[in-house]
């Protein structure tokens, strides 16, 4: 939804920090759209000192979490630049961080109320010892606790070429991938990372009937590593990517797929992204 109408500034010329004045459809105000973006060395110098302190940078995995307070920055700031060069706007689903790089995309959840927000970190800040991050007004006001100051808030750092937003980028909507869970049987699966599980037969049908085919691209023993392959996979493919359960081992398997051509195609795309996949049947 295209946020209205409004002025060109909120407050300006006060030395106190405050709420805007037009605050018309804050609730409305879109989620930042993660997105790959380049991170400069101006927006990223480290170490860097503020106020005696020495904080650096520091990389962090995607889906990286932390808790702690959250706080908000408002009028004082709005038109300055932020750490990147760009202007600070009360109305947008920006943040502030000490050490996380800049850009990052991270979803705030506020674990008073369970609301959330996805915004996008542009600027350092806040420089308090007891708080993690200072959101724009606007990301606070859709938190619920603009009128506050301060929320216990969760940050999870995201994944810009996660299926999910690549979808969101594109205009489509996403579905997420099924995990099929499947009865446990006797024999245990190996300790398998990559597409090979022994003892699965071949695809040679038994009194000339085809069985159905997959195309296996790993077996788990942890459920996050599987989810993670089901993830990349389902953005390089068009076919279903499920995760079977079987004793305890996740099974991220393309399929089933019933096309040769398809087949072919599905392992020629899987190469090209340098990941092994075994066929298998069942």
């Amino acid at each position: 939804m295209a946020i209205p109408e409004r002025p060109a500034s909120p407050v300006t010329g006060s030395d106190k920090d405050g709420t805007p004045g037009y605050r018309a459809d804050l609730a409305n105000v879109p989620d930042a759209i993660p997105r790959p973006e380049p991170r400069t060395a101006a927006g990223n110098k480290s170490p860097y000192t503020v106020l005696g302190k020495t904080y650096r940078v520091k990389p962090v995995p995607h889906g990286h979490r932390e808790r702690g307070l959250g706080s908000w920055y408002g009028t004082k700031f709005h038109g300055r630049k932020t750490s990147l060069g760009e202007d600070y706007d009360v109305y947008t689903m920006t943040a502030a961080h000490k050490t996380l790089p800049l850009p990052t995309y991270v979803r705030v959840t506020n674990l008073e109320n369970g609301k959330r927000a996805v915004v996008r970190v542009n600027d350092r800040g806040p420089f308090h010892e007891d708080r993690v991050i200072d959101l724009s007004y606007a990301a606070a006001y859709r938190l619920g606790y603009a009128n506050k100051g301060t929320a216990l808030l969760e940050l999870e750092v995201l994944d810009p070429m996660a299926p999910e937003w690549v979808a969101k980028r594109a205009g489509r909507a996403y579905r997420e991938p099924a995990v099929a869970t499947r009865p446990p049987v006797a024999d245990a699966l190996p300790d398998v990372v990559g597409g090979a599980d022994p003892g699965i037969p071949d695809a040679s049908g038994e009194g000339g009937l085809r069985r159905r085919v997959w195309l296996q691209a790993g077996a788990f023993r942890s459920i996050d590593g599987a989810r993670n392959l089901q993830r990349n996979l389902a953005s390089l493919l068009e076919q279903d990517v499920t995760i079977q359960t079987v004793a305890g081992w996740h099974r991220v398997r393309v399929g089933p797929i019933a096309d040769d051509a398809v087949l072919d195609d599905a392992r020629k795309r899987l190469a090209a992204a340098r990941l092994a996949a075994q066929v298998v049947t069942e």
